[in-house]
């Protein structure tokens, strides 16, 4: 018989990188999968922390479907959201527009390089 847990309100969450790894942001949820990616194996690259946080926000998104009156996961959810905007517009002065509709200024710049998923090209060094 298949086991799906409740998700309770106000539970606990992974910080940001441990729930891309884990894929969830809630431990209470977290159930053994056999291809999940440790956490080490994470690059720490402008592209995986903005990855990261875009995926706590769509975490929080599908919590509050379920829990609309959860007043702490909405602040958290306003206050994620705006990290993600921040780290976005940050990338992207960086390294380029992520997607064509991002691709503004003075030229369009979505063919130059480096792409956005070349890791070695964007490290921090």
């Amino acid at each position: 018989m298949p086991y799906v847990p409740f998700q309770q309100e106000n539970a606990k969450q992974y910080a940001q990188d441990q729930a891309l790894s884990a894929g969830t942001l809630f431990p209470g949820l977290n159930l053994p999968f056999h291809l999940k990616t440790e956490n080490s194996t994470l690059p720490d690259t402008p592209m995986a922390q903005l990855q990261a946080l875009e995926f706590v926000v769509l975490e929080l998104g599908i919590y509050l479907d379920t829990h609309p009156q959860d007043t702490e996961a909405l602040a958290l959810f306003r206050q994620y959201t705006a990290m993600e905007k921040a780290a976005r517009a940050a990338y992207e002065d960086r390294f380029g527009p992520l997607t064509q509709s991002a691709a503004g200024g003075d030229s369009y710049r979505w063919l130059q390089e480096p792409w956005p998923w070349c890791y070695e090209q964007n490290e921090v060094k």
